[in-house]
């Protein structure tokens, strides 16, 4: 009531209307559960396609394909050439990924404190965004865009987790506790990958300042990748010999890591092509999700059908 009459007062009531009304309307429609789990599932793959086309962006050299924000120019948004047509085009996902969290937050009910938080986290992509492109592709404001969107991510597919039946657990007290081991071994990879991706010699480095070393940044990376590998076997052989089950998660992980394992062997033995790169990031988003959805369902099983 409040911001109505302010509005009024100067003479924006016609705009608050136009852009609270329709929200009502959204807040007032009524999903059922199977409906939920849809959008919620629909809001995870919105944001791995996030990560995919930001990636985009990184490996073809066009981050500064657009000098201005929200539009390429200051005075229209059209696009003039290829490196402008990709960032634009990274900005329009952008935007029907901040709609679909809004929706989300909207709709999810049961779960809007932690939609609120996950559209919060998107919207703060645009202005992360902008300050990225305002300092010239500073490697720290790149970093910090990409792994904003893996922390968005994540509470993504917790919700999505949330949103499924919840079962009770068989597994021993330290299987969950070692979940957690896997996922922070998970994490140490993932951001080793991140500073190696950052610091390669794929197109995307002629045009921003290289974050580190390219050689050290692999050293770490592999190394990490087997402490995962060691931690997650161990809670793999006693799923499977208790045939809990998680186990169907564990497998669906234990595929992804298999196929992002042979990307990045052929990625760095052909040169890193910045098209394979992307396939690499791209699945790396994905065994992220599985890495957070596995993890979580050993500290709260679902219900299976």
């Amino acid at each position: 009531m409040v911001a109505s009459r302010t509005a009024s007062a100067w003479g924006y009531s016609d705009g608050v209307d136009a852009v609270a009304q329709p929200l009502a309307r959204l807040r007032g429609l009524s999903l059922s559960p199977a409906g939920i789990r849809r959008l919620v599932v629909g809001n995870a793959v919105a944001l791995v396609l996030i990560v995919a086309t930001g990636a985009t962006v990184r490996l073809t050299g066009s981050g500064l394909g657009c000098e201005h924000w929200p539009g390429c120019e200051p005075h229209h948004f059209e696009p003039r050439s290829y490196h402008s047509y990709v960032e634009f085009g990274n900005r329009v996902v952008a935007f029907l990924t901040i709609l679909t969290t809004l929706a989300t937050w909207l709709l999810a009910r049961g779960h809007r404190r932690l939609a609120a938080v996950i559209f919060a986290g998107t919207l703060a992509q645009a202005p992360l965004g902008a300050l990225t492109v305002h300092y010239h592709l500073n490697p720290w404001w790149v970093l910090s865009h990409f792994l904003l969107s893996l922390v968005v991510l994540t509470l993504a597919v917790v919700l999505v987790a949330r949103t499924r039946p919840r079962g009770t657990s068989t597994l021993a007290p330290w299987v969950p506790w070692a979940g957690l081991v896997v996922g922070g071994a998970a994490c140490v990879l993932i951001f080793s990958g991140v500073l190696a991706t950052a610091s390669g010699p794929h197109p995307g480095s002629t045009v921003v300042r290289r974050l580190w070393s390219f050689e050290p940044a692999v050293y770490w990376h592999v190394r990490a990748t087997a402490v995962f590998g060691v931690s997650f076997a161990l809670v793999l052989v006693y799923l499977l010999r208790e045939r809990a089950p998680q186990v169907r998660g564990a497998f669906v992980l234990l595929g992804l890591l298999a196929v992002q394992m042979t990307i990045g062997e052929v990625q760095y033995r052909t040169h890193l092509p910045w098209w394979l790169v992307l396939v690499h990031v791209t699945v790396a988003a994905t065994v992220w999700a599985a890495v957070t959805a596995f993890v979580f369902s050993l500290w709260r099983p679902r219900r299976m059908a």
